[in-house]
């Protein structure tokens, strides 16, 4: 099956979004949801039969919660539900691939229960042009050690041989998504400029952690 291409002009500018503690979408990378609570398997209802597109953001505990719900970071991540199955206990397994970052302008009235909002995407088209092989800015070993003393560190399996497939771009993409840091720390990764800034910061949040095993300031995340 040929990958889902987006045109810039062709994405909506307001679309649902699931704020969710911990969970980092990224430009070309996969989330996997299992959606259960009713707001939001009428989301995903609303978003198949609407372009399958909404936006993964996280609440930030730093804000008053609001008439909607919690307080949210202004910058999230527009998903595309690339493939999904319905369970026979009425869930949603789902797979959301990230396309664009963006900010949020507005929120907008809730819809069965969901959040909705009007974001801006211009400041973010360079994240639907083709990727280019990431130049680390540093020897990919060093990457690679970091990431063993994390896993060593917080207990964490790793498939060394899946990892060995991964290029760079995939690599940093793929452990920014799916290492448990805290909800600052997502954060951070998903606002880095580029890859390269993202690459750095990867580094440093797994060296840290594997000092501090304790690090997370929230559990793993689980989909509602």
């Amino acid at each position: 099956m040929q990958a889902f291409s987006a045109a810039f002009e062709d994405l909506p500018e307001e679309f649902p979004v699931f704020p969710l503690a911990g969970a980092l979408l990224l430009p070309g990378g996969r989330l996997p949801l299992n959606i259960f609570e009713p707001r939001y398997l009428a989301l995903v209802e609303d978003a198949l039969a609407a372009g399958r597109y909404f936006g993964m953001v996280q609440p930030d505990r730093r804000l008053p919660a609001g008439d909607h719900g919690p307080g949210l970071y202004r910058i999230g991540c527009l998903g595309r539900i690339s493939s999904f199955d319905e369970t026979e206990d009425g869930r949603y397994l789902i797979t959301l691939t990230g396309l664009i970052r963006f900010t949020i302008a507005e929120e907008l009235e809730m819809r069965r229960g969901y959040r909705r909002v009007h974001a801006g995407l211009a400041g973010f088209a360079a994240d639907l042009r083709a990727p280019e092989a990431l130049l680390l800015p540093f020897p990919r070993d060093l990457l690679l050690a970091a990431l063993r003393r994390y896993f060593n560190a917080t207990g964490m399996d790793a498939n060394w041989d899946a990892i060995a497939t991964l290029d760079d771009t995939a690599l940093v993409t793929a452990l920014s998504m799916a290492c448990p840091f805290g909800t600052e720390e997502k954060q951070a990764l998903l606002e880095a400029r580029d890859g390269v800034a993202r690459a750095e910061a990867l580094r440093a949040l797994l060296e840290i952690d594997s000092f501090d095993s304790g690090h997370g300031d929230d559990s793993p995340p689980k989909a509602s």
